[in-house]
């Protein structure tokens, strides 16, 4: 018998929690802490600890879609 294979989603730094909380509250997942390298501006090969959602493929699709529809409505409702 397979093992189960699950998937993390990386939330990037400054995402807000209350998108996270929505996502941990709405779906079944669990929430992680992964250590990732930082490829941008200063921070070249820096090692930072982020934290994921990680759950089923199946589950993380939906996940992934509806954490890009919140990010896009918090910047629209960002004053300018």
């Amino acid at each position: 018998m397979e093992e189960e294979q699950y998937y993390d989603l990386v939330f990037p730094p400054g995402t807000p929690r209350t998108i996270i909380r929505e996502i941990i509250n709405t779906f079944d997942v669990e929430l992680v802490e992964r250590a990732e390298s930082l490829s941008f501006a200063n921070m070249e090969g820096d090692v930072r600890n982020l934290i994921a959602a990680r759950g089923k493929k199946e589950i993380m699709i939906e996940v992934e879609k509806f954490f890009k529809r919140k990010l896009n409505e918090f910047i629209d409702e960002t004053p300018a």
